[in-house]
């Protein structure tokens, strides 16, 4: 077996999390996988993880062997990619985070439909309750709302969205009077507990002067972390959400919630691909990224009152 066959079989163990799942998967017996793994840290002279049949925990050293490894065999995949013609199939493994609401909505049907174009690509879309940290995990793409954090990252705009805010008829038609961002105090706001951001703070901007910017502190007796949940509370009356153009346009379009003051909008919060300069070459991901944003256009319809322009947001790439 060559180092390269390592660190394949390395990334294969630690995938699966224990000895018997990478048998399994590997279609060896675990005596074979328990064997090779035994050799391989023989080899290396450290060892990698501390298992049990059931479970596998990886030391710092296969971390570190896991992390490089993986680096390693996506580069060789992209530099035998570049060396086929360009209409040959893409090979390798593509590895992409989203946030649970986004990604189950939008993300994953794409990459449904990617992968039927690509069947000998390996796609492993890990969803997370927050944005992994771009540095960590070992992610190809990485999928965020709001601004790119830096110039570090190349970044491609997938959806311009902003936040709306929004109400029920059932709840408006016992509600005091809304004109006003102040009477937002008047009111029950659901109020969404996401990232690290200050929570009962509603940022909003002029819908005809975005520089013209107002922030609201809000209150409420329903609060969650999980956005999907917050929608749902004010499809069932229960108060004012400032919530996402994505997840609530169909159920403005349907009436079952209505759009609040719409002389003001919540701030951007357009959803971007991020990948990393060492990526750019990376033909799985020109690929993905490309089909990703020619696929999203059309899915989400264009945001009401507003007119997003690339020159507010530079991206790179």
């Amino acid at each position: 077996m060559t180092a390269m066959d390592d660190l394949a079989f390395f990334q294969h163990i630690a995938q699966a999390g224990s000895l018997t799942g990478a048998a399994r998967e590997l279609g060896l017996s675990l005596s074979a996988v328990s064997k090779r793994l035994q050799q391989l840290e023989a080899r290396l002279g450290v060892s990698l993880a501390a298992r049990t049949t059931r479970r596998l925990a990886l030391t710092a050293e296969g971390e570190h062997y896991l992390q490089r490894g993986a680096l390693i065999l996506d580069e060789l995949g992209d530099l035998e990619n570049a060396l086929r013609d360009q209409g040959r199939a893409l090979t390798g493994r593509l590895r992409i985070n989203a946030t649970f609401g986004f990604g189950r909505r939008h993300v994953a049907p794409l990459i449904s439909r990617f992968a039927d174009r690509h069947p000998q690509l390996e796609l492993l879309l890990e969803l997370t309750s927050f944005p992994v940290g771009l540095d960590a995990q070992g992610f190809d793409v990485n999928i965020r709302v709001g601004d790119p954090p830096d110039a570090r990252w190349i970044a491609k705009r997938l959806l311009a969205n902003r936040r709306i805010l929004c109400a029920a008829p059932a709840y408006l038609a016992a509600a005091p009077a809304l004109e006003q961002l102040e009477d937002l105090a008047d009111h029950r706001c659901l109020i969404v507990r996401e990232n690290d951001t200050d929570y009962s703070l509603w940022r909003f901007e002029a819908t005809d002067a975005p520089s013209v910017q107002r922030n609201v502190r809000v209150q409420g007796r329903l609060a969650s972390n999980d956005a999907e949940a917050m929608t749902r509370m004010a499809l069932d009356g229960h108060g004012v959400l400032l919530r996402s153009w994505w997840d609530v346009h169909d159920h403005l379009a349907s009436g079952d919630l209505v759009r609040l003051l719409p002389q003001w909008q919540g701030v951007r919060a357009d959803f971007h691909l991020l990948y990393s300069e060492r990526a750019r070459n990376s033909a799985r991901v020109r690929h993905f990224v490309d089909f990703m944003v020619t696929e999203m256009a059309g899915r989400v319809p264009e945001l009401p009152d507003t007119q997003i322009s690339d020159k507010k947001m530079p991206t790179r790439g």
